[in-house]
């Protein structure tokens, strides 16, 4: 019962200017349960920003709405709480220490990561003997199909296979993500290498066979990179750094070019197993193992976003004809944004949490949430612009940086940015869709050829940053999202 029934009416006919007096509690009356429920939860009551904080902390309690209606009297959980946050009034203790900030992290590891994601685009350069040839359908360079194939189904599976493992890790069972991982790696290998050749043409088999080991060292990078070995990475990658530059200018001998992207393939293959192999021990049974299914919306990521990135790089080629230069640096330019853009993440984190703490009404909190977000994303725009400019100063043959070249480069890294946040939250399979659905619209822009691939791309990538940020809106508007 609510406590508000106990109040006693004026009397009948009464014009007194007095208040009406409560009646007391009756000593046999049973006290308001609700009372009793915002007694005990008051110092959580207190410092909610939001009723729905209030909604979560019952739930987690394990109440149900069943439960709620016949003990407290309210439909839900969410009628509860209002009540409840009604009762309580707001109380924001400082806290003993300086608060915890989960989501820190250096700027410097998140710029090696992108580094080391950028870097692998040098083997293209190195390896263009072997998509020497004829262009083919839509006028793509030779060997453009297998190569495609091969890395889609790369991302695909080390996706959901690096969710896999890290779900290991979180845990706490280092063994059991390295087994995972020593599963899961080689069978990714050799899924991109199979679909590569089955994709395939006449006069294409240099593609295939740099394809089955762009498969391979997706496998061991993901390795690498999963058990927090970027500076190995790194060294493995230096062959590639290093030669690339003289195959710009000059033109080595295949036989060079082939020894360096073996050097590299070898050393990334050699530190993964080595890495690896010793933390794979047996496990100890009868651990609940993750859900294999939950890793199925990162497995739909990496097909969406690795999708973008592909045609951010070809954007170019299909628009200007077969004799133009795919224009790798957006692609580069996107890769090594990556590594600001999960700095900016990590800030974003940072700072909302820190917004929740100071804000005392839900409306003051989305307002530092929303104003925090604009700039996040706006540093991170700024620095992908940066990254394009120079890559096109310094990219040999490079298309000019035009306006809706800009602008669909812009687009491309907002949807990424945002579907990356938004799977930092939990969202992941919305994201997935989201990105899944503007890659499907590409291709089928592109297959059907209708319009300009540039402009198609733009309104697409736009359409679906514009997706993206309102799902945004409902879910990072919400305090008990920042506090999960």
């Amino acid at each position: 019962m609510s406590g508000s029934l106990w109040l006693t009416p004026p009397a009948p006919g009464a014009t007194g200017t007095l208040p009406a007096i409560p009646r007391p509690r009756p000593s046999w009356a049973a006290p308001d349960p609700i009372d009793e429920l915002a007694h005990r939860l008051e110092d959580l009551i207190a410092a909610a920003v939001h009723p729905d904080e209030i909604a979560a902390i019952l739930e987690s309690d394990g109440m149900t709405d069943d439960h709620i209606r016949l003990t407290y009297g309210r439909p839900d959980s969410f009628a509860l709480a209002e009540d409840l946050y009604a009762r309580v009034e707001r109380r924001f203790p400082e806290p003993d220490g300086p608060p915890t900030d989960p989501w820190h992290t250096g700027l410097g590891g998140c710029l090696l990561r992108g580094l080391v994601f950028a870097l692998p685009g040098l083997a293209y350069v190195l390896g263009a003997p072997f998509l020497a040839g004829p262009p083919g359908a839509l006028g793509l360079p030779a060997g453009t199909v297998p190569l495609l194939a091969g890395a889609v189904t790369g991302w695909v599976w080390n996706q959901a296979l690096s969710h896999r493992a890290y779900s290991w890790l979180g845990l706490g069972d280092r063994q059991a993500a390295a087994r995972t991982l020593l599963t899961g790696a080689p069978a990714g290998a050799l899924a991109g290498a199979v679909v590569a050749v089955a994709a395939t043409g006449p006069g294409e088999w240099g593609a295939a066979a740099f394809a089955a080991g762009q498969a391979l060292y997706l496998a061991a990078a993901t390795v690498l990179l999963v058990l927090d070995r970027e500076k190995a990475l790194l060294g493995a990658l230096l062959p590639l750094a290093a030669g690339a530059p003289v195959a710009f200018w000059y033109d080595p001998p295949l036989a060079v070019r082939t020894a360096l992207l073996l050097t590299s393939l070898v050393a990334a293959v050699a530190l993964a197993l080595r890495v690896l192999v010793p933390l794979a021990a047996p496990g100890v049974p009868g651990r609940a193992a993750p859900r294999l299914a939950a890793s199925l919306p990162y497995g739909l990521f990496g097909l969406g976003t690795g999708g973008l990135v592909l045609y951010a790089a070809l954007g170019d080629v299909l628009a200007d004809g077969p004799g133009a230069v795919v224009a790798a640096p957006s692609a580069v330019a996107l890769t090594l944004s990556m590594g600001p853009a999960e700095w900016l993440l990590h800030r974003f984190r940072s700072e909302s949490l820190a917004g929740l703490r100071a804000s005392t009404t839900a409306r003051a909190f989305r307002r530092t949430t929303a104003t925090t977000l604009a700039l996040c994303l706006t540093a991170y725009l700024t620095v992908l612009s940066a990254l394009a400019l120079a890559g096109t100063l310094l990219w040999p043959g490079a298309p000019e940086l035009g306006g809706l070249r800009l602008v669909s480069l812009l687009l491309i890294g907002t949807v990424l940015w945002a579907a990356l946040l938004l799977q930092s939250f939990g969202a992941a399979l919305s994201a997935a869709l989201v990105c899944v659905a503007a890659t499907g619209a590409q291709t089928v822009s592109l297959a059907t050829g209708t319009g300009d691939p540039r402009a198609a791309g733009a309104v697409i990538a736009g359409t679906a940053a514009a997706v993206l940020a309102a799902l945004g809106w409902v879910l990072l508007g919400r305090a008990t999202t920042h506090r999960a």
